[in-house]
């Protein structure tokens, strides 16, 4: 978490979201899309074209891919789409396997069954259901391409298998047709529009299940969240749907359940296990006051608990709406695969006009069937479906692999962008350390008891919400120590509190609220020197005293901060905290860019400096005053026991608070933009490649042609082959 320096600054310590949440009531965490209820339509999106929504299942207007639910749910897994294709699928290859033997057994060496007259009759009879109602879903989509102008892969499949199909049956239908054929058996095409729609069938149904794994992320993350909650309302107990628990229930979780929602404990003790957040195995401990987290799982003892979140609010419910909100977003560099499409299909429908004109001109006999048939597999060897699907597919599988490692990320872009990242600036309280102070020491000038200064502080800090305050405010309770009534109570921010106490004026704060007196600094000097916060106070503008505040560097910090500088960025802390504090921390970590003394308002003028100077910069935050910070780098990335504003602000949120997170998100945003620019390479030789040769570029020479029916099967597997080298980062070693 950043540094919270509302009112000190010596950088103090964030303690949690719900230290914070008194001081920014107008914020509120990103909204996620509501899940639809029981009756509800669903809406369906385009993985391609996020903005296409509409209710219920179909297809894109603009590149004709199968739209897919918005919000995925455990009672949406069920797709209507597969389920029809793979329906097609099966008919249409019973039927096109005997097509294809009438059609090409002679020349397979097997022998003639039927005579060739009633052989393209049978033919047709097998091949017209294949054609118009196996491969009715992309006779669909094309026409509708036309009608939208928006010409895509379904534009030249369908050409494709319609030219096909519609010659050979004119051919045998009206064989007058083609004078050139007269007394003779006609040459019929019915096995390449008939074995090209199940090629693509093939190819649907196989895309199809593989995008499907991409929401196997956002479904195991759906089913940590309990089922039911047990309600405890006028001394009774009810067990209720889950979906029924309000903020202010009163909720029981017995051994061994799991914490139905966000709340907080109000009775009992016991240790839950967090690591579905956190990573850790070590079960936290629990008691009255402590907070607790949908999904986690109490181990030993009975809590009962107060819900403060509930439904879409919770954090695991934001978590499901992140990742899916990510999963629909798009690179910048799919504009790349963009603009070429939408040249590509006009590009390619000229093409195969003129190869067929060609060879029309100078082409062996049957000229027709010849331009025919390589015109036809121009078309469909040039589908652009493996180039739409580059992009797409890689962020989907990178982002729901980030969820698994406890990495949100908001969009595609930000993937793109922290890969180019040579900057990564630290917050340090609550980022580099762990955020919770600890009062270690309190020092008085001359005969001043202690133990007053400590009252006389916790009085003016019982009124502020930041975690320095915590501690010692918990401090002096625990001594027993008397409280006093607060007046005049003001917060300096950046500089410290002030108020007035039994008719004592107090001020407590840093150099900028009191000045410099030799007496406190001789006596903060030492501590300062050791990378410890320390906090002056002065009572009728006497100085009083000082007190010590130390916060842990976390355990992870020093191996992350060595892997990222080993990977040549350069690595800033920056800090509210006093040069000499500063700069003791930094030492211990091996930081040698230290910026101290920065006020709240003035981190994002740090990072717009470093923008400006050409830097590709990160930062990592957690507090309300790192929001502007945030939003201003290249990439901001947000601590997940931070507050709600600043995970909103960022880019990136590491669930379990740990700089490790950084080091995998880097290493992540790597392995995805190297497989979209795979995909890319890919998908753009295979169409460079493949083009040429259906055309016939190869024949003069060597006397080879592509059969549209293998130029169908290389269409349908360069598809496959895309998605199944996006789904690799799954297993891709962070």
């Amino acid at each position: 978490m950043p540094e919270h320096t509302n009112h000190h600054s010596h950088t103090p310590v964030d303690t949690g979201p719900e230290a914070k949440s008194c001081c920014h009531p107008h914020t509120t965490p990103a909204t996620p899309v509501p899940e639809p209820k029981a009756g509800e339509a669903v809406v369906y999106t385009c993985p391609m074209h996020p903005q296409i929504r509409q209710e219920g299942p179909g297809s894109c207007p603009i590149c004709g891919m199968a739209l897919e639910p918005e919000v995925i749910t455990l009672e949406n897994t069920a797709n209507p789409e597969l389920a029809d294709m793979t329906r097609r699928l099966w008919i249409s290859a019973i039927l096109s396997v005997p097509v294809a033997v009438l059609a090409m057994g002679a020349h397979l060496g097997l022998p003639s069954l039927v005579p060739d007259h009633l052989s393209v009759w049978i033919q047709l009879l097998l091949a017209t259901p294949v054609a118009l109602w196996g491969g009715w879903p992309f006779l669909v989509r094309g026409w509708q391409s036309l009608t939208t102008r928006h010409l895509n892969m379904f534009t030249l499949i369908a050409l494709g298998v319609l030219v096909a199909w519609a010659y050979s049956a004119v051919a045998v239908i009206v064989p007058d047709a083609f004078p050139h054929m007269a007394g003779m058996t006609p040459a019929v095409y019915f096995e390449a529009a008939a074995v090209i729609t199940t090629l693509v069938l093939v190819g649907q149904v196989l895309e199809l299940k593989a995008r499907a794994q991409t929401g196997d992320a956002i479904r195991a993350l759906l089913k940590l969240a309990p089922a039911t909650a047990h309600r405890l309302r006028d001394g009774e107990e009810e067990t209720i749907p889950l979906e029924q628990v309000q903020v202010g229930d009163t909720l029981r979780i017995r051994p061994g359940e799991k914490v139905p929602t966000d709340g907080e404990v109000v009775d009992g003790a016991s240790h839950v296990d967090e690591s579905m957040l956190t990573g850790e195995a070590m079960p936290v401990s629990k008691q009255p006051g402590d907070k607790v987290t949908g999904a986690t799982v109490n181990q030993s003892g009975s809590l009962t608990m107060k819900a403060t979140r509930v439904g879409n609010d919770t954090l695991l419910a934001q978590i499901v709406a992140r990742v899916g909100q990510a999963q629909r977003s798009r690179a910048p560099i799919q504009r790349v695969a963009d603009t070429v499409s939408g040249w590509f299909v006009p590009a390619v429908v000229l093409c195969a006009v003129l190869t067929f004109a060609g060879w029309m001109l100078w082409g062996p006999e049957p000229r027709l069937g010849h331009a025919l048939m390589n015109a036809i597999a121009v078309l469909i060897i040039a589908c652009p479906c493996a180039l739409g699907l580059a992009t797409p597919m890689s962020i989907m599988a990178g982002t729901g692999r980030a969820a698994r490692e406890g990495i949100l990320v908001r969009d595609a872009a930000v993937l793109e962008a922290f890969e180019s990242v040579d900057t990564l600036v630290f917050d340090k309280t609550g980022t580099l350390t762990e955020g919770r102070p600890r009062l270690i020491a309190v020092r008085t000038v001359g005969t001043i008891d202690e133990d007053r200064v400590l009252a006389m502080a916790a009085a003016v800090e019982a009124l502020s919400e930041h975690p320095i305050a915590d501690a010692i405010v918990r401090e002096a309770k625990a001594k027993g120590l008397p409280t006093h009534a607060v007046s005049d109570f003001k917060v300096l921010n950046g500089k410290g509190v002030t108020g007035t106490a039994d008719g004592t004026a107090i001020a407590l704060g840093n150099a900028a609220l009191l000045g410099e007196t030799p007496e406190l600094t001789a006596l903060a000097q030492p501590y300062r020197d050791q990378g410890q916060t320390v906090v002056s106070l002065t009572l009728d503008g006497a100085p009083a005293g000082i007190i010590v505040v130390a916060d842990p560097v976390k355990t992870t910090t020093p191996a992350a901060l060595k892997a990222l500088t080993a990977e040549g960025l350069n690595v800033i802390m920056l800090t509210g905290d006093n040069t000499a504090t500063a700069q003791a921390v930094a030492v211990s970590l091996g930081l040698t860019d230290v910026r101290a003394d920065v006020l709240p308002d003035q981190k994002a003028n740090v990072i717009e400096d470093l923008i400006r100077q050409g830097r590709k910069v990160a930062m990592a935050g957690d507090g309300v005053n790192d929001a502007p910070a945030l939003a201003a780098a290249t990439v901001g990335i947000a601590m997940g026991n931070g507050t709600d504003i600043a995970m909103e602000s960022a880019g990136i949120t590491l669930i379990r608070g740990d700089l490790g997170g950084i080091v995998k998100a880097r290493a992540l945003s790597r392995v995805v933009m190297r497989n979209i620019k795979q995909n890319l390479v890919f998908a753009f030789a295979y169409n460079t490649i493949g083009v040429p040769v259906a055309a016939g570029l190869l024949y003069p020479a060597f006397g080879l042609l592509l059969s549209p029916v293998i130029a169908s099967a290389a269409m349908s597997l360069s598809s496959v082959s895309v998605i199944a080298n996006a789904l690799r980062i799954r297993a891709a070693k962070l």
